[in-house]
This record gives C-alpha cells, structure tokens and sequence, in this order.
C-alpha cells in the first residue's frame, strides 16, 4: 500500500507538467545522476531495485520488449518455439506471434508479472511494431495488430496501476491509448543505425512522418510524447542542440548514444558530480595513504565533486563516462607504468569521447611513438645544456611556493595546442613547459605540481599550482550551484566531539577528580551547545580496565549523557591503535589495541557491542548512533560496513593540521574516503593531540587550533567549525584554559551550532545529491541533511520568488551561498536588484518554507536561542505567530532579529509595493 501511495503521489506531482524521462540500459547505471529525471527507464536485467531506488520524485521503469524475444536463459525451456515468426537481425532477436494467446498469457504471466513483484509500476514497452518484419500482408498485420491490443488490454486487466509507455505502436493506437501512460518514438533528428553501427541523419520525409504522427497523438489522444534521439558521445553541443529542436516543436526530448549507455540531455541534463581519479596502485596500499587522495581530493570536494579511485594499473572503465563524470584527475608518480600503452589508448578514447582530463605528476606512459602529437604536445627526448631558468610563470603558478627550476627534471616538452602556464628553459634553447592548459584539459609535472619541503620540515609539502583553480579549468567545469557541507542557511557549521581516551584519570584539579568529572563540570555543563560525547568501554565498563571504579566512572557517564545537550557516542571497546592490524593479526597477538584481561579482539564487540553499552548508560530516548573511531582511525571496509549495518554513523580521521607553521592546502583532509561502497567521514580538523606534541606539552597548544579554524575559512571556506579533543583534556589547567580560549572564539563567530550526527549526515548525503541544469535554472535532488549550496557570482543572485524550496542566499567566504528549504529545490538566478524578501541567514534550521505574493512566511528550529536575518527591499512588515514583530537592527535593507526560543513555526514577511 505505501508503494501504492508513493505512486500516486508521484502521478500527481507530475500532473502539470509531462515528467522527464531518461533511458539507460547500462549494467552499471549512474542511479544517482538519474534521479534527476521524474522516470529513469533501465534493463531491469542488471539487477536493479525499483524499491531501493525510488524516491517522492523519481522511481525506475523497466525495459520491456513486446514483439521480439532475445536468447534468454530464463525463458528458454518454456517458450514454445512456435511462437516465433521472424527474425529482426539488426538486434539479434527474433519477432514472436503476437497474434498467439498463448504468447498473450506468457507475456503478462512470465514477463511482466515477475517485474511487478520486484516493485516495478512502470514499464518501456518497446518493439510494438516489429510484427511488421514478419507479417506481409494486410490479413497478417491485421492479427498481429489484434493480437497486440489483447497483450496489452492483458497486461493493464492484470495490472491495472502498471503506467504504460508505448514506444510508436501507431497503428494500434486508436484502440490502446487509454492504456497509456505515454508514448514515445525514436530518431526524430538523429538516428542510429544497429546494422552498420552509426550515427545517421534522419531525412527530412521520414522527420515529418514521424512529427505528424506524434502530434496527433498529442492532439487526439492528450497523451505526454517522447522523442528519444542519438547522438556521438563525443559531441555533447549536438545533443544539447537536438534537444531544444524536440523541445521547440512541443516534444519532451531525451538524446543519448547509440547503445544507450550514458546519461543523455533532455529537458534537464545532469551537472555530473564524480570525478574518475586514476592513480598507481600497483603496491597495493590503501589508496588513503596516496597523493592523489592526501592532497588532490580536498580541491575536488571543494569544487562540488565525490572521487572514485581507480588503480591505473588494472582495467579501467569500459562504459561510456559522458554524461556520468565531470573529468578525469590523474596522479601517477611513475614516468611509465607496465600497462602504459593501454592507459594511453584508454585516454584517447576518452578525449574522443569529450571527456577532459588533468595530470598530475606524470603521463603514466612514454611521449614517444605519436603519444605527444595526439595530446597537442612536441617531444624531443634528451637532457638539459646547462642552467635552466623559468622563461614564463602566469597564474595559477606560484600559488603556496614559487617553482624553482630542476635540471634533473627538465623534458624538452613544449604545448602546441593549448597555453604554457610554466615554461622553463635551458641554455641551449630547448623548452620545458612543465604546467599547461591543453585542449583536452590541462598538466602540472613532477616537481611542479607539489613540492616537499627540505629538512627539517620534510613532511610538509606545498602547492605550487593552485590545485582549485587548475582543476577548474583543466576540467572545463561548469559554473553552477554545488553542495556545500560547511555551512547552512549562510552560517558557518560548528560542532563539538570528544574521544573519550583518558576519562578515568585523574585530572590536575583541587580534589583530584578524574578527567570525566571535570569534562563535566568545567567544559560541558559551562558550554551547553551540541556536543558529542564518546566512551571506551574498556576504560569505564565492568569487563574493562577500572572494574573496581566502574561504578562510579559509569554514574559520571550517565550524567554527561542525560544532559540534554549532549548526544552519546562510542570510541570502541578496547580503542584499537591500528585497526589493519587488529583486524587481521593472530588473535594471541593483542598489542595493538588496549590490553583488556582475558579479552581477545572481536570488531562485533568494538563496533556494535560498544555501541550497545553506550546505549544502555544513556537515557531511554537517546541511543548511541555513531562510533567514533580510534587509534589510526583506519578501519577496514569489513569494520566500516559492520557499522552501516549495526545502524552507526561514523566519524574520525583524515589530516587537517593547517596551521601558520604548516599554511598550507596540503595539510587539509578531503570529506572522507569511500570504502567499497561504504563512507568513513573525516572528522572536520584533528584533535588537541597534534597541538600538544602527542599529549607531551605544551598543553596549552590547542589554542592554535583557532589558527586552523581561520585558515579554513578565508579565502576559502573548506571546514566547519570542530571543537575535537580527547576526554583528558579536562585533566590540565592549561588544557582547560586552551578550551576555554577556543570555545569563546568559536562562539563569537556567526555559526550554526550542529551535532556531529547531523554534520557526518551532510557529509553522506554529498555523496549522493544531484545537480541538473534546467532551461531556466538548476534542479537539486537528494539533498537530504544537506541545505547549503555555493555557487559563483556570476550566475548572480537567487531569485528566491522563481524557485521552489529556496529560501534565500547571501555573500560567504569564496563566493555566495544559497539556502535549501527542502531536500529538492529548484533555483532561478536573475542579475540583481530583485526587491522580493528573503532569508538573508540563520543559525537554525528552516522547517517550513511558503512564498505568498506579497512576501513570505517560514518557521526555524535550532539548538540555541534564534539569531537570524532577513533581506527585503521597500515597506516590509514582520509577525511572529500573527503578532508584530520589530527587528533588533537595519543595516542595508536587511533586518536582523534575535529570540529567546530555539524555534518558532511561523514568521512572515509581508512587503507592501
């Protein structure tokens, strides 16, 4: 019944206007970027699940040949051979009697019926009219024709809510299309051709055939038509073109490939958002400790973009990349690998294919052999003559360090299509352009990419490109609003966890109580915003290391999460110091975890059993929800998914230690890393451990974490706010004093105080929201948690009156900010001046959104008292819940208000004009 209701929502919503389709029939469907359309037609074949998949506003149809049967394993004992009259050789198949009842029944009873049960509603109907290849003479077509209406009169009696898409069928029409959901046709304008392999142009004749045809089906019949056109991967403005001409003549168009494999254009055309990262992973370590994650992955999830790691020295992707993946990001350190004549032939394919790319380090394979004509470069093997000196150095060069020539580097290697960014030379004329925009995207070589710095700084490195810009435009990408998870509603995030390492000592205080009584008294019950607050059982519990004070270290326990500000959390068992080698190392070898009596590692203790006991010192409406992890916060995917599949959120790990002794990009930590499908969240920056030398002093050295907290934030802003220490930080007077200095900084700044569930929600559903462009805008699906989008200035200002879930935007650190009222929005921008009133920023969360014509009206909820502003040009008036309400300050027509309460349910703005 829910899926019932979910339907019929859908129908509805899709009422005023004809939804958007798209066709993929690939094994490996991007699922996401589908959702963008209303209906995403597949193979059902491949395995997909219509139920997983389905959304308020996007579910799966199945692909459904009616008149052709393929050599199908699944039905090759039972379908009786007489059924089958013909043969369509272009695809392999062969045409069926549709004149036969027998085939009537097994169509709906052995074909659709199982779709049905998998949760399929809606069904491609494709091959309508391949009886025609079989039946030659008038009384033949006749009853096969009748034969098709009674399939599908069949197939509607059995299922009455199946939405049914013909695809032609035009001479049966007449009779059938109450049926219908909707119809569609195919090679309007571009056609292709399965026998030979191509791509043709339809001509003119059969265009108008088939423009006729739909627009009576249109007219006479009031159904939504499809046309469905094919165009070369390679030529992305073509199929952009062809889509406005379907849409111009009144058709809801979708252009995609041949074998319709790649995300297509239709009326929208998804802003793709993953970025294929190839980098050398023939040593086999987990690709967390590469540089194409340490330092390349930050600038891309900076730009909007989720990294799938491939190891270059296996097999790449065979599917089409266009339409599913923005470019492509190499970093491979060796000058060739084994397999570098295949990778090579790899890119050229995709730069056929439109797909851009940008090398980091090396090519992967040697220059010779015609490699550097087809990439528009000139190679001549050989070594510098002498000194080398920079001839030429245009930004984004020099960005964190000036390159300094290397001799030893030097590649007589010169751009001929594109522009050198770095050109070095030596003394005999010969020329190095080591950094360089190309035609097909762009390179920054060894040693002028990134570069170490020498002794005693040795594990610094910096920048010499700026890695944001570059990838920018190596990748062509495209100016539009991308997700953002360091903000909400133009507030910068703040949020505060605590690992729960040392929360039995004894802290340095008068009456020496342990670290997790004086967390309590002198941090937690002084700072009551959202804090995450974790334990190690081992440390606290009866079966751990302190059985004797276990009842006292759990009274203090329970305190701390019975405060209605905290939210409980685990950091396991026994606190794993090296998960790899906990997970995999003898069970008699217990050095890498705390040594517990009597315990030997299980992660169903650590993960879910850990989580349990947490639970159980916590109030009855507050559970434990999130494992933060341990020691080197390096758990395996095994460990990860235990923890996706117990229920748990899950947080710790990655580097960002930027500070003014380390000011660098390099030393700020990407979103996470994905782990065979499953998402370790980094925690925003590290903990006082790092500042404080490895807990040996100075103590005081958290303070220095504001340094990182500004260095994230200007010129750009790359973290949230993260107030992240251990439970022994409470143990010190110094430490305390560092907090204190940290948290009054902190809340001086316009911030949006989160729980790390809520921030670590934001962070998963980045990996998952989709972007489209419209014909007049951007549509944004699957936002979830996540509310805030960046986008530049020159797409200009929301026009929040024209879009839909929007509730306003504002200038921010590295471009301007817009704020999601809802987990789909669509956005209109307009070049300014817009007078209509919107929420200019917030410290709390929007839980209703309602443009009316004259202004306005929105409710907020938060977790501290209301600080927020509205934007409105000419004679606004404010109410809270009916009554006036006066603004606390005006400053250049925005009004800024501030409440008592932590949420209101309805605060209207209502302009005058």
């Amino acid at each position: 019944m829910a899926a019932l209701l979910l339907v019929l929502c859908f129908i509805a919503g899709a009422a005023g206007a004809a939804p958007n389709i798209a066709w993929h029939y690939g094994a490996n469907a991007p699922l996401d970027e589908l959702k963008a359309f209303d209906i995403a037609v597949v193979e059902s074949g491949h395995g997909y699940d219509p139920n997983a998949y389905r959304t308020r506003g996007s579910e799966l149809f199945a692909y459904v040949a009616v008149g052709e049967v393929r050599e199908d394993p699944d039905h090759a004992n039972t379908m009786d051979k007489t059924w089958l009259i013909g043969d369509n050789p272009a695809w392999g198949a062969r045409v069926v009697d549709l004149a036969n009842p027998a085939w009537q029944r097994f169509f709906v009873d052995r074909i659709v019926a199982p779709l049905w049960q998998r949760g399929y509603r809606g069904f491609f109907l494709d091959t309508l009219d391949s009886y025609q290849l079989a039946a030659k003479t008038d009384s033949a077509r006749r009853a096969q024709e009748d034969g098709l209406v009674a399939a599908l009169t069949l197939l509607k009696e059995r299922f009455p809510e199946a939405r049914l898409i013909f695809n032609r069928g035009f001479e049966v029409l007449p009779r059938v299309h109450k049926l219908a959901f909707a119809v569609a046709a195919e090679s309007l304008f571009g056609g292709w051709d399965a026998t030979g392999q191509r791509y043709v142009d339809v001509p003119a004749a059969d265009r108008d055939w088939l423009k006729n045809q739909l627009k009576r089906v249109k007219s006479e019949y009031g159904l939504p038509v499809y046309v469905i056109d094919y165009a070369p991967l390679g030529e992305r403005d073509r199929a952009r073109t062809m889509a406005r001409q379907i849409a111009a003549l009144g058709f809801v168009p979708y252009v995609t490939d041949g074998a319709l494999t790649s995300l297509g254009v239709g009326n929208v055309e998804v802003m793709p958002r993953k970025v294929l990262m190839l980098y050398d992973g023939r040593d086999g370590v987990d690709v967390k400790f590469d540089e194409i994650h340490r330092y390349a992955t930050l600038p891309i999830n900076y730009l909007g973009y989720i990294p799938e790691y491939r190891n270059a020295s296996q097999p790449l992707p065979e599917a089409p990349l266009v339409g599913a993946y923005a470019g492509i990001v190499t970093w491979i350190n060796a000058e060739t690998l084994p397999n570098g004549e295949q990778l090579a032939a790899w890119l050229k394919r995709q730069r056929a294919e439109g797909m851009r790319i940008a090398v980091l380090s090396s090519f992967g394979f040697s220059l010779t052999g015609g490699h550097a004509a087809e990439l528009g470069l000139r190679y001549t093997p050989g070594e510098a003559t002498g000194e080398v000196r920079i001839l030429q150095s245009d930004p984004p060069v020099g960005f964190e360090r000036k390159p300094l020539p290397d001799r030893r580097s030097f590649r007589r290697l010169e751009v001929v299509s594109g522009k050198p960014l770095l050109r070095l030379g030596d003394a005999g004329g010969a020329r190095y352009d080591a950094v360089a925009y190309t035609d097909w995207g762009g390179y920054a070589l060894a040693g002028y990419a990134i570069t170490s710095l020498p002794e005693p700084k040795s594990e610094q490195a910096r920048w010499i490109v700026d890695p944001i810009e570059f990838i920018a435009r190596a990748l062509a990408l495209p100016a539009m609003p991308v997700p953002d998870t360091t903000s909400e509603n133009g507030r910068r995030l703040m949020l505060v966890h605590i690992d729960g390492d040392g929360f039995p000592s004894v802290a340095e205080l008068p009456g020496r109580p342990v670290a997790g009584e004086a967390l309590l008294n002198e941090v937690l019950l002084k700072h009551r915003i959202p804090t995450t607050v974790s334990v190690i059982q081992g440390e606290i519990a009866a079966n751990g290391l302190n059985a004797m004070r276990s009842a006292a270290l759990e009274a203090i326990a329970r305190r701390i999460f019975a405060l209605p500000h905290v939210e409980p959390a685990s950091h396991t068992f026994s606190h794993p110091f090296v998960w790899s080698a906990a997970e995999t190392v003898d069970k008699a070898d217990q050095g890498y975890h705390l040594d517990i009596p009597g315990y030997v590692f299980d992660v169903e203790v650590e993960v879910p059993g850990a989580a349990a006991y947490v639970s159980s010192l916590s109030p009855p409406d507050k559970r434990c929800r999130i494992v933060l992890w341990s020691g080197n916060t390096t758990p395996g995917a095994q460990t990860l998914k235990l923890a996706y599949d117990s229920g748990l959120l899950n947080m710790n790990g990655g580097e960002t230690v930027i500070t003014r002794n380390n000011p660098s990009l390099t030393a700020v930590a990407p979103l996470g890393e994905d782990k065979n499908g499953y998402f370790q969240v980094y925690a925003p920056n590290q903990n006082e451990n790092v500042y404080t030398n490895n807990w040996r002093g100075p103590f005081y050295g958290f303070e220095r974490v504001i340094e990182t907290f500004e260095m994230t934030e200007s010129p750009r802003r790359l973290k949230p706010i993260d107030i992240y220490f251990h439970a022994y930080s409470a143990s010190k007077r110094a430490s305390l004093a560092a907090l204190t200095k940290v948290y009054d900084w902190a809340l001086a700044q316009p911030v949006m105080n989160v729980y790390a569930s809520e921030y670590i929600r934001k962070v998963l559903d980045f990996q998952h929201l989709v972007v489209a462009r419209t014909i007049d805008g951007f549509l944004v699906r699957g936002a979830g948690e996540l509310r805030q989008l960046r986008f530049p200035d020159s797409l200009g200002e929301v026009d929040v009156k024209a879009s839909r879930n929007v509730a306003g935007w504002g200038e921010g650190s590295g471009g301007r900010y817009a704020h999601l009222a809802g987990d789909e929005a669509e956005l209109r921008f307009s070049p300014g001046g817009a007078a209509f009133p919107y929420l200019h920023d917030a410290n709390s969360r929007l839980t209703s959104w309602k443009v009316t014509d004259n202004g306005v009206e929105f409710g907020l909820s938060g977790h501290r008292p209301l600080s927020f502003s509205v934007a409105a040009g000419g004679d606004c008036r404010y109410t809270l819940a009916g009554k006036p309400i006066e603004p606390r300050a005006r400053r250049q027509g925005v009004s800024f208000f501030e409440l008592p309460s932590h949420a209101v349910e309805t605060f209207q703005v209502l302009c005058l004009r």
